[in-house]
């Protein structure tokens, strides 16, 4: 998104490097409720670069600590009760209906330059500390641009229209869902269905999520009340923790420099409404070009395996076409052969009868 200067420098948090920052302070409760909030600019220096997965797998008691963890004084502390707060918040939103989705997110395995396979990348302790930190200093943004009278970008996911489709899926694994959209109810239903059957459990949120429809931003003015998140079950959300890669967000943070500096708004209501709607529609084509990689990657890991059967659920049934996704390896393509009577969450035996790594097609047959 921005120059390289930038992205990979300047508003970068590199290793032991000052950086200028907005800063969202939250204060918990004991039970993870919110007690006070504010935000500020300031001058951060990060002290250890840590990743992902082997802070996970320290934070799960199965892997040692990272050597730059024990470097710094306070710093087990400080992950401990950061791992805490984020178990905490996490429960807090469940209570009020957000739900526990898990999807299967492959990325390509390389030898050289060839791909041979797709490795699955899987949640963990250290990963939900970001998600759901980020996900309160998204609502502390939204809450102080409103304290200040500003207008805000919010995203936001609708109530379902497919709901009735939900309804039905949720029937076929003997749970029942209410005929009017509640997502505490449908997280019960997830939290079941999880528990019942935990392999295909992704494949079934993978459904779920298509039938929920995409999310969208939407300009929210001083007073008003936009549709919230359903799928968060928050009502204030406002993409702002990644200004360096998400216009959005740079959009949020100008307003919020604007906001601390006691300056007014920098867009007027029908700029930010022209962005709201331009920012979906870029999001939007960009996870078509993620989505026609991953394919074009997934033709290259099936193009020599033509003929093989494997087990598959349907991901998406519409008049353009049914789409199925392999349970393993974990590959979407086209049911062009039997879709008949076929509807998101059924499964099936599908047979592979043609790749095209070019154009990233995958065409299956029903096989049953």
């Amino acid at each position: 998104m921005l120059p390289e200067k930038l992205s990979t420098d300047l508003t970068s948090l590199n290793f032991e490097s000052d950086r200028l920052a907005i800063v969202v302070e939250i204060s918990f409760g004991s039970d993870g409720s919110l007690q006070a909030s504010d935000v500020y600019q300031a001058l951060v220096r990060n002290r250890a670069k840590l990743a992902y997965n082997s802070v996970a797998a320290w934070l799960e008691g199965s892997g040692p600590m990272p050597q730059e963890i024990s470097a710094i004084s306070g710093l087990v502390e400080n992950l401990r009760l950061q791992d805490r707060v984020a178990r905490m918040l996490k429960s807090l939103r469940h209570a009020h209906g957000a739900l526990d989705l898990e999807t299967i997110e492959a990325r390509p395995v390389f030898e050289g330059n060839e791909v041979k396979d797709l490795e699955v990348d899987t949640r963990n302790s250290a990963k939900d500390i970001i998600e759901d930190f980020m996900i309160a200093a998204n609502g502390v943004t939204a809450r102080y641009l409103a304290s200040k009278k500003f207008p805000s970008i919010r995203r936001v996911v609708r109530t379902p229209k497919r709901w009735d489709r939900i309804v039905e899926i949720a029937a076929e694994h003997k749970f029942v869902l209410p005929q009017q959209p509640e997502s505490k109810a449908l997280d019960q239903f997830l939290l079941s269905a999880k528990a019942a059957d935990p392999i295909r459990f992704p494949d079934l949120c993978l459904s779920i999520i298509k039938l929920l429809g995409a999310g969208e931003y939407v300009v929210e003015l001083p007073g008003g009340s936009t549709a919230g998140h359903f799928g968060l079950a928050v009502k204030d959300y406002a993409h702002s923790t990644a200004p360096n890669r998400r216009f959005p967000d740079l959009i949020t943070q100008r307003l919020v420099k604007a906001a601390i500096a006691g300056q007014s708004p920098p867009y007027a209501n029908d700029e930010l409404d022209v962005l709201a709607k331009h920012c979906t529609e870029k999001e939007d084509a960009a996870k078509k070009v993620e989505r026609q990689v991953g394919k074009s990657a997934a033709a290259m890991v099936l193009e020599s395996r033509v003929g093989e059967n494997f087990d598959a659920i349907v991901t998406g049934a519409s008049v353009k076409g049914t789409w199925v996704r392999l349970l393993h390896p974990p590959i979407e393509g086209r049911l062009i052969h039997g879709f008949e009577g076929m509807d998101v969450g059924h499964r099936l035996r599908v047979q592979l009868v043609h790749t095209d790594v070019e154009r990233g097609y995958i065409d299956f047959k029903n096989a049953d």
